[in-house]
């Protein structure tokens, strides 16, 4: 859960990070020695590249520089995707996984893997195999993307 300094940092960030078509997907605040270090993690549709990822750091890095938030404690700023790795919790997740093969433990404590094929607000449509999968996200206990290798074309 977050503290009343977490809360009040991503508010004073939410903006900025908004503003570039960015999502904050988490925030967190830790001590290092006599500085604190600030970790945004960011989200878009279609994905977030290293020159989204400077621009949304530029701009945090500044805003918060200009206000209050963080005291007179020196900071670090570190601003990242949300990775490959991270769980699909929300339907905009789901969302961005179109297309992606994904692992799928249900609250049943049973597991599918299938292919993201659609999804609203109600659940999810997965291709397991060939046949199509309905799932109402309150049947998902956990889901991550699964990594995909692509082979090479041969010439």
């Amino acid at each position: 859960m977050a503290d009343a300094r977490e809360n009040a940092i991503r508010e004073v960030v939410r903006g900025p990070i908004e503003d570039l078509g960015l999502d904050v997907e988490s925030l967190a605040v830790s001590s290092s020695g006599s500085k604190r270090i600030v970790r945004i993690a960011v989200d878009a549709d279609g994905g977030v590249g290293i020159d989204r990822i400077a621009k949304a750091s530029r701009a945090v890095s500044a805003t918060l520089d200009e206000s209050d938030v963080m005291g007179q404690q020196p900071y670090t700023l570190e601003v990242t995707s949300r990775g490959l790795d991270a769980p699909l919790t929300a339907e905009r997740h789901w969302r961005r996984a179109a297309g992606r093969l994904v692992a799928v433990t249900l609250a049943d404590g049973a597991s599918v893997t299938g292919r993201v094929a659609g999804s609203d607000p109600d659940g999810v449509d997965l291709t397991v195999g060939t046949e199509p999968r309905r799932l109402a996200y309150d049947e998902v206990q956990t889901a991550v993307v699964v990594p995909e290798l692509k082979p090479r074309k041969e010439s």
